[in-house]
């Protein structure tokens, strides 16, 4: 069985949530707190440019940044850090070493985006397995 088989990360991946350039971050952090997200997908003209997190909104505010009149555009990332669908989990956790995030996108064959990976959903997969290695082991003494 393929890594990708044994750890299937495309379910537990999280919807895409998007917000536009132009939007202003206090549009970004009701965008978050509805739909329950700390991740936007921010795009231009519907592509995908680039990234904005629940952490960089909130130390945004240390600067005295005006949260209302502020956009989207100021804080995000300028690349989206993007993984094919089939990706296993260890090149998963390697690209996210490489890129220093905790997550990322899973695109379609287009580059469109699919789903949201976070440090947290591989972290889970992994604990999974590790609990079948233990029922296992368990069931072999």
């Amino acid at each position: 069985m393929s890594q990708s088989e044994s750890l299937p990360v495309r379910d537990v991946s999280e919807e895409v949530v998007s917000i536009p350039t132009s939007a202003s971050l206090d549009q970004a952090a009701e965008t978050m707190a509805a739909e329950d997200v700390g991740f936007l997908v921010v795009t231009e003209d519907d592509e995908a440019v680039g990234a904005l997190t629940d952490r960089t909104l909130a130390l945004s505010l240390r600067d005295q940044i005006i949260p209302e009149s502020t956009t989207v555009s100021e804080l995000a990332t300028d690349e989206l850090v993007t993984i094919d669908r089939d990706m296993d989990v260890l090149r998963i956790l390697e690209k996210m070493k490489l890129e220093e995030v905790r997550r990322v996108v899973i695109v379609d064959d287009d580059g469109d985006p699919l789903s949201v990976v976070s440090l947290d959903d591989v972290l889970v997969l992994l604990g999974e397995e590790m609990g079948d290695v233990a029922d296992l082991l368990e069931a072999q003494v």
